[in-house]
């Protein structure tokens, strides 16, 4: 039985006199209280002891803490039962002046209950003075610089403390925008933030996009990412420079890398937390400001810029940038380069956005446009920046994933002078502004091309052989050959084209022949066993063309792919198409931009209808398919029929 959801529970904190008290009783007044239940700690531990808080204060430390966890523990209770989010005003410490260090009062079963804190960072002059005019609970007389001190201490270990817990920490600065702000914020952490939540609101926002009007003709999106993508620069990073310049006296650097190298990681959490961050330094207008300072600052690759602005130009492209970081800076920086209404960015950074974008919720928009919207969407490039300043871990995460699945990405260097990543055999180079790479992109992704010679007297002539019963071994691998040298001139030529080139005439001058297009630059691969004697036919036709033997798709290796245009998948029979697909996807796999072409003797007719897997795969590749005949007869053949067994006189071992 899955495990009930944890309940919301907030935490109020702040030193003696910042105004937790005169909050929650604000807070009492404008939240629903059908949807909050909010508590005065030290009036919960009361309720739990004889005596009240005067026998609760006669208790020894230990008995103390025990009594704070059972308090915390029924809160936690009740809002679980209830339904309803839980406020509770709480202490991590207290500190006379004379003692060198303060009294630590939290518990481990706050650690586990709380999902937020709200710090109250209020200026030590007005906590001062507030303290002062206290007479109901008689406080004693602090210095500011010791209440300051005391303020410090405490945001710096509660903002430790909650990100080894997995709390979200908001600390709360300004006293003039105290009462409506917290109310954004308790109204933002109510709301249900989990993993599957982002990800179903980040998928909201990508379908605004892509139920515009001018993306009606969408059949290829670029996806990109913004930081160390677009330009070399980190936004996060030139955000907090440009704030601390801003606010020398508040802020002395970033605290992304502390936050992103704590226990949580990179985790939907850990953006979650640095939202806040942003939110803390900055109210609305001072993000803009500092966000206008960054956008000036950034320096898009020419190459990129080039490649947005060509695919600006076609209705059937879109653009989409999707970050981790701030995305109104790269809102702002694509204005200035005035390709704000051709590229879309979705991106975080405040919480009026809605929601952060994980790793996770990039993995989500990829697969949303791939099945629900796209057949494309399909390549994938590694932008490698400067030496010194890029990912050192991107290295060791990149081979893994290539190492584990079918991940085959290119890579691009940008500048063009930065040294590659891994080694080029694994991670092919390519770049931005070549022909080949361009036209992959920007080609319309039309319906897979199949032709077939199903109704021609051709291929009922060719058939016969192949079907005779008492036709085996080497005759029958002849006629094999000569179904793959009828398709490989009749239509393996249609599809790919022929090219001119000179040859000497019999009557002793040059003349003009032809032969395939880029045949030089071809592969024929015969998928064993059936597939060989086909595949040596075609091979006749296209002598030019590379030979290559292979019974699984990891008998292609990189090297017989590099640097060809067409690779030449040849088998004898198609029947569900499986095998063939992990061929097509290993051949993509190791270079994106080579054309597949499928020669087969029979092919399922069902394998070749747009809803099979098969013929999605090959159009969402660019793939084609040549065939004899389109069959509908679904008899698999095993054993004496097996063709395999058939070409090569092996029916007796079957």
């Amino acid at each position: 039985m899955a495990a009930s959801p944890k309940p919301t529970v907030i935490g109020l904190y702040g030193i003696s006199g910042s105004g937790k008290s005169f909050l929650l009783e604000y807070l009492r007044q404008k939240l629903d209280p059908a949807e909050f239940i909010l508590f005065e700690g030290s009036d919960k531990i009361a309720s739990l002891i004889p005596g009240g808080l005067e026998a609760f204060h006669k208790l020894d430390a230990q008995d103390k803490s025990n009594l704070r966890g059972h308090a915390i523990d029924a809160i936690s209770k009740e809002s679980h039962d209830s339904g309803r989010t839980a406020i509770v005003t709480g202490h991590l410490m207290f500190w006379k002046e004379q003692d060198a260090s303060g009294q630590l009062v939290y518990t481990s079963n706050d650690l586990a209950t709380f999902t937020h804190i709200i710090y109250l960072n209020m200026p030590a002059g007005l906590i001062s003075q507030r303290r002062l005019n206290d007479e109901q609970k008689g406080r004693s007389l602090m210095s500011q610089d010791h209440l300051r001190r005391w303020q410090e201490t405490e945001v710096s270990l509660l903002r430790n403390l909650c990100r080894e817990n997995h709390i979200l920490f908001y600390s709360m600065a300004n006293a003039d925008t105290l009462q409506p702000r917290i109310m954004d914020i308790i109204l933002h952490f109510q709301q249900l933030n989990t993993v599957e939540s982002n990800i179903t609101r980040v998928q909201a926002k990508l379908d605004e996009i892509l139920t515009l009007p001018k993306h009606n003709d969408l059949e290829t999106v670029i996806v990109m990412d913004g930081d160390k993508t677009l330009a070399a620069d980190d936004t996060g990073v030139l955000f907090w420079e440009a704030l601390a310049r801003a606010q020398p006296s508040s802020v002395t650097g970033s605290p992304l890398h502390e936050l992103f190298s704590s226990r949580l990681g990179y985790s939907e959490a850990a953006f979650q937390q640095a939202t806040l961050l942003y939110e803390e330094v900055a109210d609305d207008e001072q993000f803009e400001t500092v966000c206008d300072t960054v956008a000036a600052s950034i320096v898009m690759h020419p190459q990129i810029t080039s490649l947005l602005r060509l695919a600006a130009e076609h209705r059937h492209i879109g653009a989409l940038v999707v970050t981790c970081g701030l995305g109104h800076v790269w809102r702002k920086v694509l204005e200035r380069y005035e390709l704000s209404g051709a590229v879309h960015v979705i991106g975080g950074g405040r919480i009026k956005d809605g929601f952060v974008v994980t790793a996770a919720a990039k993995a989500a928009i990829v697969s949303q446009l791939r099945n629900a919207h796209l057949y494309g969407a399909d390549q994938a490039i590694v932008i490698v920046g400067d030496k010194q300043t890029r990912s050192r871990s991107m290295d060791e995460a990149l081979s893994k994933a290539m190492d584990d699945g079918n991940f085959r990405p290119q890579q691009v260097l940008l500048p063009s002078q930065s040294a590659p990543r891994l080694d080029e055999s694994r991670l092919p180079l390519v770049c931005l502004d070549d022909r080949l790479f361009i036209e992959s992109v920007m080609c319309h992704r039309r319906s897979v091309q199949i032709l077939h010679a199903t109704d021609r007297p051709a291929a009922q002539l060719l058939t016969a052989p192949t079907r005779d019963a008492s036709i085996s071994g080497p005759a029958l691998r002849k006629a094999h050959g000569l179904v793959g040298q009828y398709l490989a001139v009749e239509f393996v030529t249609q599809l790919i084209g022929l090219q001119e080139y000179t040859i000497p005439h019999v009557q002793g001058h040059q003349t003009t022949g032809h032969r395939l297009r880029n045949e030089e630059q071809t592969s024929v691969v015969a998928l064993m066993r059936g597939g060989e004697a086909m595949a040596f036919g075609v091979n006749m036709v296209f002598p030019q063309a590379m030979f290559i033997h292979a019974s699984s798709p990891s008998d292609l290796k990189r090297h017989h792919i590099d640097q060809q245009r067409t690779i030449i998948l040849v088998d004898s029979v198609v029947n569900s198409g499986k095998s063939l697909m992990q061929f097509i996807e290993h051949v993509h796999g190791l270079q994106a931009n080579v054309r597949i072409v499928v020669v087969a003797g029979v092919v399922q007719a069902d394998v070749v209808v747009e809803t099979h897997p098969l013929a999605d795969l090959m159009r969402r590749y660019g793939a084609s398919l040549v065939a004899l005949r389109l069959s509908k007869n679904k008899f698999v053949g095993t054993k004496g029929t097996d063709t395999g067994n058939r070409l090569f006189n092996t029916i007796h071992l079957a």
